[in-house]
């Protein structure tokens, strides 16, 4: 089993675990941008990842719940992924812009909004259309590999492929850990 495939096996089971598991699951990101996982954390590196028993997110904070599935069910992408993108990089909030221009709820660059058929980023609707196009794009390239899928829509894709891994970037990394641990809790 491949590095990636123990990876992904130990985030599907951080993510599905039954809540009589009884462990909380800390997230450490190595310098070459491998993912561990573990219950014991081994070093002060680990970060506290999925507490015991979290209080689950499903409507919690969610607005825009027609739009997120709209653009879920036309793009074939899980809805809670699409809220857990929305929450990291807006916090739900459509008129967000950040320091370096992304704007609306799920933070598109204005370079793309006509590759991502957005006319107005601000519409919440339109927006989470073409950041969901955008999600189903990675999904598609990076064949379904969540964190490195994360990667790229926060450091973009040259960065993801240029490292061919999460990039050892503390933003990215933060990021990646940041949506994974809002999906999981969208997906309870």
């Amino acid at each position: 089993m491949n590095r990636f495939n123990r990876l992904l096996l130990l985030v599907l089971v951080a993510l599905f675990l039954p809540s009589w598991a009884g462990a909380d699951i800390y997230m450490y990101i190595d310098s070459e941008g491998m993912v561990h996982f573990t219950n014991v954390p081994t070093s002060s590196d680990y970060k506290l990842y999925i507490r015991e028993n979290p209080k689950p997110m499903k409507g919690k904070g969610v607005r825009f719940g027609p739009e997120i599935e709209r653009a879920a069910r036309a793009f074939g992408v899980d809805a809670s992924l699409v809220k857990a993108v929305i929450k990291a990089e807006s916090d739900f909030d459509p008129s967000a812009v950040s320091r370096r221009g992304a704007t609306g709820l799920m933070q598109l660059m204005p370079s793309n909004y006509a590759d991502f058929k957005v006319r107005d980023p601000f519409d919440p609707g339109q927006n989470i259309m073409g950041g969901t196009r955008y999600l189903k794009r990675l999904m598609t390239r990076y064949k379904g590999k969540l964190p490195l899928v994360l990667a790229a829509y926060n450091a973009g894709p040259d960065a993801v492929d240029r490292y061919k891994s999460v990039p050892p970037f503390k933003e990215t990394q933060r990021y990646v850990s940041k949506v994974m641990k809002f999906y999981s809790l969208y997906k309870r």
